[in-house]
């Protein structure tokens, strides 16, 4: 539908609305589903330059409005990715799709993204620098605003596809952060990432997740990421997207005014696989509600 449709960085979108990297897999198993080319887009699991088995078990919590968890990045490294699992994808889902990298090192992240660079089916590389479930790396170069523009600058020299930094709450400043990979000349940000937290057993008086810590998702961090999205879009000139805790019709109205040209949608899939199929047939009537035409129009709205 016209009135939903928006631009991310060149490309138009159907709508705003799109599942966020670890909570969509590689997209087919959602296409078993419903029909996901209904999406604005998706970002993919987050792929590195080598497989990874990601942590020890148990990886996921519960939390009060949320969820914990400590994943790891677990995937089949950027090679398998490309030569099976976006064959897979390509069956079921016909639009560009966003890929999700993370990194150890500066050089990983940029081979990783020359990599899937030559793939046709990436719209956008997505480089996050904001993990906080792995060590020495992922988060390490994000919460420095000098590393991450290394990073930015890297990945910017080998690939002419968008680059969209994925940032991290878990620092005093995000918007130091967000104007350093703008002014390295990243294309756009999208935040914001998992919360670090942890939880207890008074049973066994032990943490429940193996990796001691865990990010918290879901309705908990909601307000904290519009008040982070609302502060980056004041201080920069490229596209934000924005992510946290949204799962409603009226959470992605609620991002676009601070400032989102577009939103993702993560902990809420893993809650009801078909939470971004409700929001989006949601949409025209929560914007009916609140006198919207077109929710193009509403990007910064609050600012």
């Amino acid at each position: 539908m016209e009135q939903l449709k928006v631009d991310l960085l060149g490309t138009e979108l159907d709508n705003p609305v799109i599942p966020a990297s670890g909570t969509f897999g590689y997209g087919y198993e959602f296409a078993e589903l419903y029909d996901i080319n209904i999406l604005g887009t998706f970002s993919f699991k987050g792929t590195t330059l080598k497989p990874r088995l990601g942590n020890p078990l148990p990886r996921i919590a519960e939390a009060p409005s949320g969820m914990l968890n400590a994943v790891g990045l677990q995937n089949p490294g950027v090679d398998k990715v490309i030569t099976e699992e976006l064959p897979k994808l390509a069956k079921v889902f016909h639009k560009p799709v966003m890929a999700n990298v993370s990194g150890f090192s500066i050089d990983e992240y940029a081979q990783t993204c020359r990599r899937l660079d030559a793939c046709p089916q990436v719209g956008w590389l997505e480089v996050n620098i904001s993990c906080p479930n792995v060590h020495h790396g992922g988060m390490a170069f994000g919460t420095d605003p000098t590393q991450a523009a290394a990073v930015t600058r890297a990945v910017k020299a080998v690939t002419k596809k968008p680059v969209i930094m994925k940032l991290s709450p878990n620092v005093t400043d995000i918007v130091s952060i967000a104007k350093a990979c703008e002014d390295a000349g990243a294309d756009g940000v999208s935040l914001i990432n998992t919360l670090m937290g942890m939880r207890i057993d008074p049973r066994t008086r032990r943490p429940v997740i193996a990796n001691v810590t865990g990010g918290l998702s879901g309705p908990a961090v909601f307000p904290v990421a519009i008040r982070m999205v609302y502060q980056v879009a004041r201080a920069v000139d490229i596209p934000v997207i924005g992510m946290g805790g949204i799962s409603s019709a009226r959470d992605v109205i609620e991002m676009m005014l601070a400032g989102a040209s577009a939103v993702e949608v993560g902990a809420a899939n893993l809650v009801d696989p078909f939470a971004c199929k409700r929001i989006i047939e949601e949409l025209p009537s929560a914007m009916k509600r609140y006198g919207i035409e077109r929710l193009s129009d509403i990007i910064g709205g609050a600012l």
